[in-house]
């Protein structure tokens, strides 16, 4: 009933699709989301920004690491460096980017078609994915003109409800990206860019998976919150 739902959904942003680009993304989508998940491309994805509000805050940098067949390509892992209006200010204390590195950074807008053809037929994953998702968004409509949706994996809320199964109350600072990795086992990066972080959450989504499925077949449903 939800892959039912979800192809509706899509068909009808087909149609109303202006953008070509926009169109040959959600075409590609609705192709994969029928299939069972291992057939599905998935797209770790993390961006740096300039801050956290989508509404006057702008993306710095995207990373991408995709993942077919459980597992991660990393000799197809991305970087893109995105210009923005004005100075990074103090915000370059978090992700490291200072303006000088932006001087021959790629425009918003073709920052966006990039990301849109490298992802097309991915459903994408990230950390906290509806931040970066409302961060997309906004960015797809400035510079395309057109309103988007993404269909997306959120590790934060995976890990959320495991940890509300087990425990009434969450501890603050439990559902960040390195204290995840840790309760599996995984190793802290000591490098911090969009790339890096990419792969960080690719491979907590994995180890996630393991731990949801034991023997049985996962469907994309089964991690869409």
């Amino acid at each position: 009933m939800k892959s039912l739902y979800l192809q509706s959904k899509l068909r009808w942003r087909i149609f109303k699709a202006v953008n070509k680009t926009i169109e040959a993304y959600y075409r590609a989508v609705l192709d994969n989301v029928s299939k069972p998940l291992s057939q599905i491309p998935l797209m770790a994805l993390d961006l740096e920004m300039t801050g956290l509000d989508p509404q006057c805050d702008q993306i710095l940098s995207i990373g991408l690491v995709p993942i077919y067949n459980g597992m991660l390509q990393l000799e197809k892992a991305q970087h893109k460096l995105v210009s923005i209006e004005g100075s990074v200010g103090d915000s370059a204390i978090i992700h490291g980017i200072v303006d000088r590195q932006l001087a021959t950074a790629t425009s918003a807008k073709e920052a966006m078609v990039w990301f849109l053809n490298q992802t097309r037929g991915h459903v994408l994953v990230a950390h906290h994915a509806p931040l970066d998702m409302c961060f997309l968004k906004t960015e797809v409509h400035r510079s395309l003109g057109e309103r988007m949706s993404f269909l997306a994996i959120d590790t934060m809320s995976l890990e959320r409800s495991r940890l509300l199964r087990q425990h009434d109350v969450i501890k603050e600072g439990s559902l960040r990206l390195d204290a995840c990795r840790r309760r599996y086992g995984l190793p802290i990066y000591a490098a911090h860019n969009a790339t890096v972080d990419a792969l960080a959450c690719g491979e907590l989504l994995l180890a996630q998976m393991a731990g949801i499925a034991g023997q049985d077949e996962l469907s994309l449903f089964d991690l869409i919150r």
